[in-house]
């Protein structure tokens, strides 16, 4: 497949501050390329650059092909956007809003807007600023789709949605892949991702520290098991166990990763009195989760099953110290 966008070795700084440094990835026709990170990893930043809202320090940034920075106009007539922190012009009704959309795109019409806002349930009568933040957005993702772009930019597109909305979002998503089109979804929800990506960027103060198929994430994935203990055993009580790493306690609760069977476990456990076991597969928030969690630099990555792999050690550099969880 072709690559709609391509970024190498881009950087953006503000001043003595940090944007993103060094960031080489790229995206093909028909993907859903998930980009992710807690906030200030410098999403919204390369989402600015390559829409040309802001202009990069250095490195090399291509969508269409071309340069941001020469073809903008261009560039943004074949994108569809929603933008993290959304805002509206408050005076117009919805449906003035779509139509002035669709003045500025130079449609002859609505395009697919009135069949989105069926789907979506969007209030389009009413004037913007009488909306809850949930109808603002699912606007938001009307303006988006009704032209049928070629490549969709969606920053947090889900932010206020209820799960019913969030489903038919997810649907939308899969019938714009399906005709070859192309999205690059930034958001710091992992599960709202992994239900539709196809790959994954992992962005961290803003460098990518992972860049997977989701599929090759799951291969990785391991069996997390939360046990629930009458009396809580010693901090060092499962140390050294095969295949068994302890991530967290939580009251008279312990939160284990096995990496194969979990036999070693079971017969450390018969040693005390257990009041609940509970076991599933880990998803990619608990692979991640696991991968961002450093205490005093001792990086622990049950994602690769290894003490310090060299992600975990990437990740760990830079200034980062102590212990840092995020997506909680």
């Amino acid at each position: 497949m072709p690559a709609v966008l391509r970024a190498d070795r881009l950087t953006k700084s503000y001043g003595s501050s940090r944007g993103i440094v060094d960031m080489t990835f790229d995206v093909s026709e028909g993907e859903v390329f998930g980009f992710l990170g807690p906030n200030g990893a410098g999403k919204t930043t390369t989402i600015r650059l390559l829409l040309d809202l802001i202009r990069a320090t250095s490195g090399r940034l291509e969508v269409f092909g071309l340069e941001p920075s020469k073809s903008g106009v261009e560039i943004r007539r074949r994108v569809g956007y929603v933008p993290g922190d959304l805002r509206l012009y408050e005076r117009m009704t919805g449906l003035e809003l779509l139509r002035y959309f669709a003045h500025l795109r130079g449609m002859t019409g609505l395009g697919d807007a009135p069949a989105l806002v069926d789907r979506l349930e969007v209030e389009v009568e009413r004037p913007v600023r009488a909306l809850s933040k949930g109808n603002r957005q699912k606007l938001g993702l009307v303006q988006a789709f009704m032209h049928r772009p070629q490549l969709l930019v969606l920053d947090e597109p889900t932010l206020g949605l209820d799960p019913l909305v969030q489903q038919t979002f997810n649907e939308l998503v899969r019938e714009v892949t399906s005709e070859g089109r192309t999205v690059f979804l930034s958001s710091h929800m992992l599960g709202e991702v992994q239900r539709v990506a196809d790959r994954v960027a992992v962005v961290r103060e803003g460098r990518i520290h992972v860049l997977e198929s989701v599929e090759t994430l799951r291969t990785r994935a391991f069996t997390r098991v939360e046990v629930t203990f009458e009396s809580l055993p010693p901090a060092d009580e499962f140390a050294g166990l095969t295949g068994i790493r302890e991530l967290r306690r939580e009251g008279a609760a312990v939160l284990f990763a096995a990496e194969g069977p979990i036999d070693p476990l079971v017969k450390a456990l018969a040693r005390h009195r257990v009041l609940a076991i509970d076991s599933h597969e880990a998803d990619l928030e608990d692979i991640f989760l696991t991968l961002y969690r450093h205490e005093g630099g001792a990086a622990c990555c049950v994602a690769c099953s290894r003490r310090r792999c060299a992600t975990c050690a990437a990740a760990s550099s830079g200034g980062a110290s102590g212990s840092r969880e995020w997506l909680r």
